[in-house]
């Protein structure tokens, strides 16, 4: 009973090292995962550097992202940081 006592500690920190490292990271690897499949050009996207532009082309890893008229850059696939949604269109009075 005195040796199970003993690495108690040890136990409590492994599972507290789990559930504040390693399952957030497992979290964020998904979401990262799930991001990189919903790419399609026409998606409004913002880099990791904080620049949004719109997807042009998607090859296998690299994206062409427009970020102004006439102006596309290449970009490495996992520079994305998210995918800005779509503001819907609401229609209203105009005054």
């Amino acid at each position: 009973m005195s040796n199970w006592v003993e690495f108690l500690p040890i136990i409590l920190l492994v599972v507290v090292f789990w559930l504040v490292v390693v399952r957030p990271t497992r979290t964020r690897s998904r979401q990262a995962a799930e991001t990189q499949r919903s790419l399609v050009p026409g998606t409004r996207i913002m880099l990791g550097s904080g620049i949004f532009g719109t997807i042009v082309s998607i090859g296998d890893e690299t994206l062409d992202v427009r970020i102004a008229d006439n102006t596309v850059i290449t970009v490495h696939r996992q520079g994305v940081a998210r995918i800005i949604p779509e503001e819907p269109v609401v229609e209203g009075d105009d005054e």
